[in-house]
């Protein structure tokens, strides 16, 4: 697989890294920049927007990113995924403050493959 395969809009069901695993909903938009480095867009459950960039080599992608909490201070962590196919990724995260006895998941699928893969 190459890092030109990676853009998109991916659909992603994940898990927090907390003891209860809460889970979450949302997107994932993956694109280049001028350097080719990954740059990368979260919404979770609709109204959390996460910003993140990254690399890729070996069929692992890696993302540090942060975002801003409801108490506006400025959260940071790494995201790494496993890239199953071009369509399917595979990770787990862990933010800086995060539970550090807990890791993240998330599994995320390109948009119009998810349902194909269900039915």
């Amino acid at each position: 697989m190459t890092i030109n395969q990676l853009p998109g809009t991916y659909n992603i069901s994940g898990s927090n890294q907390d003891e209860n695993g809460i889970a979450y909903n949302g997107t994932l938009k993956l694109t280049l920049d001028e350097n080719h480095r990954i740059k990368a867009e979260w919404l979770i459950n609709a109204n959390q927007k996460q910003l993140g960039t990254g690399f890729f080599k070996d069929n692992i992608l890696v993302i540090n990113f942060n975002y801003k909490g409801t108490d506006e201070r400025t959260y940071k962590g790494v995201a790494v995924y496993k890239c199953i196919t071009e369509d399917i990724l595979d990770g787990f995260w862990s933010e800086k403050h995060g539970n550090p006895l807990y890791l993240g998941e998330e599994r995320c699928y390109r948009v119009g493959i998810q349902n194909a893969i269900i039915n």
